[in-house]
């Protein structure tokens, strides 16, 4: 029998945490192999170097169709304190990567595709901000309806997290960038809506999403829209 191949990052993960190395020893080669032959798939090799909670593979249904089967590790949940031991990155990391590519895409942009430049810094030293200046939490950051199911054992999972640790504020932003026509129409009353939802203060979620719309305003007519509204006065 072949052995049951581990891509690189999710073995690195496993690597610090006992309890993903158990679930990868005892419950992962079960739940790809019942899956299988649930849906009657052929299951290659996993891809490399793969996700880091996740183990993803390319599958042929029984129609011969090429098909994708991801297996995420289940979580603490959503939202929870970090774990000392913890291998995800900082919420700084992502949003200090994020502020330097608009920096760059901001100085080579047309004038006609991009906000004003005091608005611009503004917004973008507010990104860098924001992320350091509260207690960190285990963050999905992929947070939208598509990423929401129903389920028995509770009344909402979240599937497909890019784990960050850091502001939970941060985490209904691309729910929020996925509802066009309310951004449009009034970001601060959406924006005041999810914060209430998620029991978060709002006024960090209307910080955050006009800090969000300004990193992704260059030649985006909404998020430059989005980010005049919500300047601060």
């Amino acid at each position: 029998m072949q052995a049951f191949r581990v891509p690189r990052f999710l073995s690195e993960t496993a690597a610090g945490r006992a309890d993903v190395r158990g679930w990868i020893a005892a419950a992962l080669p079960t739940i790809v192999a019942d899956l299988a032959g649930r849906w009657e798939l052929t299951v290659g090799d996993p891809f490399q170097p793969g996700g880091q909670c996740s183990w993803t593979a390319p599958v042929i249904d029984r129609a011969g169709q090429d098909l994708v089967l991801k297996v995420g590790f289940r979580f603490r949940q959503l939202w929870a304190l970090p774990h000392e031991e913890y291998p995800f990155r900082p919420l700084t990391q992502m949003c200090a990567a994020w502020a330097d590519e608009f920096e760059r895409d901001y100085a080579s942009a047309g004038p006609d595709t991009k906000i004003d430049p005091g608005l611009a810094r503004t917004g973008i030293a507010l990104f860098r901000a924001l992320p350091a200046s509260t207690d960190a939490r285990l963050l999905c950051t992929d947070l939208h309806a598509g990423n929401i199911l129903a389920a028995h054992r509770a009344p909402w999972l979240v599937i497909d997290p890019k784990p960050y640790v850091g502001d939970p504020a941060y985490d209904v932003l691309q729910h929020m960038l996925n509802c066009e026509d309310r951004l449009a129409a009034d970001p601060a009353d959406l924006a005041d809506r999810m914060a209430d939802l998620a029991g978060l203060d709002a006024g960090r979620v209307r910080q955050w999403l006009f800090a969000r719309s300004v990193q992704e305003s260059v030649g985006s007519p909404l998020m430059a829209l989005v980010a005049r509204r919500l300047a601060p006065c």
